[in-house]
This record gives structure tokens, sequence and C-alpha cells, in this order.
């Protein structure tokens, strides 16, 4: 039977399609990141200070949602109030943490005037702490980030710019940059960061839609989170989630590139998986959960998101049975007419057009971080690393959302920080 299954035109079928997903995604990518470059960032490397483009400056609320952050919160803090945004409050919410992040928190408002602190009892969940500040937030703006984020001195006024310009945005996400780069997984991480979140990003966005803010530093406006009913508690990526509450509920999301925030990622094995199967569980959870609002006719421009997001799941389980064929190949040798399993023209042609799409991303965000196109050499290990980890995680997310309790809490893990914060 297996024999038979091989021989037929699935298989060859399965192998296509393993090469042309993301062959042809990548230039998709490629052709939106630089058109979005060209047209609308061509004066980048212009110093230009936002505050004199900004018709107004209301009230922001800047929230941080802590858990176990003793070791980078006092910076994190520091650097906020550092912005040179003239009107802004922080809340900071403190998670049930078990170290000494309550009691930084405290000695830090009773220095900094517009910081507030709330203590949950115990871990209740980014979502939750976010929804409780929301609640208590004194501005109608409201910006989410993380305890560990640093946020660059104008990244608040980069991103008021556009929510300023239209009515119709709910929330604008802002371009987030790796500050470990001392191991090959950071360095690694830089280029991935650049190519599938900065290129990905400007490209969905001449599309019209985004498939997600990005947690670590989005700016929201107050309304359209009472419209879309706030963040979902029970979900392990509560960025992704609340992306599609509010572009199903017609607010629009906007991508802001000079809005920079430094941010900490995992330099560990184990670290990066747990951080990458959160990321996989939630994306999965997203999409089975608005499937049937998604069919809506009326919401046709959420299908190309919706339906590349599908597509890269079945390539994942298109990856398992072209690596598990090629597994038994070499261990039971038979003579299947297959397409073989290990890299020929078609290989070296997809790892060459992933190489392609990191140089155009660093090429892009070349001014935004003026030491990144040296990170280029480190990616070449990134199709082997990163698309095995994502084949894996993705594979596993369905069977885990599909047996994940309804209504179950997300709560904090204390992640991996990386080995040191510097460049």
């Amino acid at each position: 039977m297996m024999a038979n299954l091989l021989d037929s035109g699935f298989a060859s079928f399965v192998y296509a399609y393993v090469f042309y997903y993301p062959f042809l995604m990548a230039y998709v990518w490629i052709g939106g990141g630089l058109a979005h470059a060209l047209v609308f960032e061509r004066r980048r490397h212009e110093r230009i200070d936002p505050l004199t483009l900004l018709p107004q400056t209301p009230l922001v609320t800047v929230v941080v949602p802590c858990y176990n952050e003793e070791a980078g919160v006092r910076d994190v803090i520091d650097q906020l109030m550092r912005s040179r945004y003239p009107a802004f409050e922080v809340i900071a919410v403190n998670d049930g943490s078990t170290d000494a992040t309550a009691a930084i928190l405290d000695s830090l408002a009773a220095v900094y005037g517009n910081l507030r602190v709330l203590h949950h009892d115990g871990n209740q969940g980014k979502a939750v702490g976010l929804n409780t500040a929301t609640l208590l937030a004194n501005g109608e703006y409201i910006l989410g980030t993380d305890g560990d984020a640093l946020l660059d001195v104008d990244a608040i006024a980069w991103l008021m710019l556009p929510m300023l310009r239209s009515e119709k945005v709910g929330a604008v996400t802002g371009n987030p940059r790796i500050r470990t780069r001392t191991s090959l997984l950071g360095r690694m991480q830089v280029g991935e960061f650049s190519s599938t979140i900065g290129l990905i990003k400007r490209a969905q966005q001449l599309f019209g839609r985004l498939f997600t803010v990005s947690g670590v530093i989005a700016l929201f406006r107050r309304k359209a989170l009472l419209e879309a009913g706030f963040w979902s508690p029970d979900v392990m990526t509560e960025d992704i989630d609340i992306s599609w509450k509010l572009q199903l509920a017609g607010w629009r999301l906007r991508f802001a590139p000079r809005a920079l925030c430094w941010i900490l990622m995992p330099e560990t094995l184990r670290g990066l998986y747990r951080q990458r199967q959160r990321w996989a569980v939630g994306g999965v959870q997203t999409i089975l959960r608005y499937t049937s609002m998604i069919v809506n006719p009326r919401h046709a421009q959420m299908w190309p998101i919706y339906l590349e997001y599908v597509a890269s799941v079945v390539w994942a389980y298109a990856m398992l049975f072209v690596l598990t064929v090629g597994f038994i190949e070499m261990v039971f040798p038979v003579d299947w007419e297959t397409v073989g399993f290990w890299p020929e023209w078609h290989g070296v042609l997809l790892g060459i057009t992933c190489m392609l799409q990191m140089a155009v991303s660093l090429w892009i965000d070349r001014h935004y971080d003026r030491q990144i196109l040296r990170y280029l050499v480190w990616t070449i290990w990134y199709p082997f690393a990163f698309w095995t980890l994502n084949m894996i995680t993705s594979v596993l997310a369905l069977p885990m959302v599909l047996l994940r309790r309804a209504g179950q809490r997300a709560v904090w893990r204390s992640p991996d920080r990386g080995l040191t914060d510097e460049l």
C-alpha cells in the first residue's frame, strides 16, 4: 500500500508543494516588501522629528504586563520615561511574580509620578493584565509592550502618526529589533525577524490586512478594543487573536517601521522551541476560532492571510511526509519511483531564494538597525534550523489545540531571555 501511494501522483504533488509553496511565497513577500519600502519608506534615511508631523498629542497609556522580570524591568521603565512623546502614562501590571518584580516596580512608582503599578494575587496571564490596565487607563490610546522590551524614544510618536491620520485604524504595530546577538541562535533570529516580521508585514499592509500585530509593541485605539471585546484570556498568543478580532470588527491595522523596540529572544534550543510552539498553537487557535466568520463574503479581505496560514500548516504536514519517506528510503531501500529526498537543483534554488529574501529584508531595515547587514552571513543556517523547527511546532500545534480544554486560561511561563542583552 505504501509503495502504491508513493508511486502515485500524490507523492509527486506533495514533493512539488513542499518546494513551490515557500519558493513562490518568498517572492510574494520580497515583491511586497520592496514595493512598500520604495513607496512609503523612501525618506527613511532622513532624520525626521515625528513630533513635528503630529497634529495633536493625545494622552497615551503604556501598559507593561510583567511576570518575573526583576532582571530588566527597571531598565524597561527607565527607558520608557525617556520617551520624547509629551503626554503619556505608564501602568505596570505585576501578574503574580514570584521574584522581586513587585518590589522593584513599587520603588519605581515612588520615583516617577506618571507610573502606576497594579498587582495581581496570582498568575492570570498577559491578556488579563492588558484588560485590567486598559479598563483603568486614562488615555484613549493603549500601547502594549513587554516587561523586557526597550522602546525607542520616538516609538510612541511614530505609532501615533497613522492612528491620527485615520479614524478607521484600530491598531498600529511597530518594528521589533533583537538585542540578543551573542550566539548563533540569536544572530540567525536577527535575519529571521526582518524577513518574517518586517518584510511580511510590509507586504500584508499593501494587501490590506495583517496576520498579527507584534505584542511587544502595538498601539490600540481603546474604542476599537471595546468594540472587539478586548484580549482573550484563553489563547496562547493574545496578539494574533486581538488582531483578528479587530479586523473582523471592521478596524484596520497598520505597520510603522520607524517605531522601534529592542527585545530579548531565546538563545537556547529549549527556550526557542517553547516560544515557537506557543506561537504555533496560538495561530491554530485563532484560525479555528474564526473560521466560521471568515467564510462570510463580507470578510473576503481576510481570505488571503487566512488561506496563507492554512497553506503553511499544510506545508508542515507535507514536509513531515517527505522527511518520513526519506528516512524510510535510507533505512529500507526499495525501488519506488519518487522524487529524490536529498536536495538537488530545487533544494539549491530554494536555499538561494531564502537567502535573497533575507538579504532584501536586511537591506530594507538597514536604516533602522545600522549593524544589521553584517548578520546576513549567519542566516545561511536559517532554512534548515528554523524551517525544521517550524515544521515540528506546526505539526504538533493542531492536536495540542484540539486536545486543549475549552476556556483554559493561558498563563505566564518564564521565558528564555537570552544569554546577554548586548548588541
